[in-house]
């Protein structure tokens, strides 16, 4: 499975905004993704994501604007344990290289899995 967010508002009543998060169940053609919303009122809906065309911020340094087609998303490899809050996942890695801020901090972290066994945690020893 490949998780990706949303980085532009497309079509936010059909629940594609910044920061939606996505599976995605295929690539019917190259500029086109198929993909499901994870979370919310459009949890479970299948959506499709076409290339957009997107500028880099407004840089002074040239005198022309560059100008590209992309998908409005990235790939996801992590995510901060706010982030994480109200979803469930499979399987869950927790690093941790100093304490967590509060008790609910690591419940929230931890309650996350579907099951114990699928947990990992990396802890620095000390600290």
């Amino acid at each position: 499975m490949v998780y990706l967010p949303m980085l532009r508002n497309i079509d936010s009543a059909n629940g594609l905004c910044n920061g939606t998060r996505l599976i995605v169940r295929g690539f019917p053609e190259k500029n086109a993704i198929n993909a499901e919303i994870v979370l919310g009122q459009h949890a479970r809906k299948r959506v499709f994501l076409p290339r957009i065309p997107l500028c880099p911020s407004d840089d002074e340094t040239f005198p022309f604007r560059f100008k590209r087609k992309q998908f409005p998303t990235r790939l996801i490899f992590a995510l901060t344990i706010n982030k994480a809050q109200g979803q469930t996942i499979p399987h869950v890695g927790v690093y941790l290289p100093e304490p967590v801020f509060s008790h609910g901090q690591l419940y929230v972290a931890l309650s996350r899995a579907t099951a114990r066994s699928n947990i990992k945690v990396l802890a620095a020893v000390g600290g």
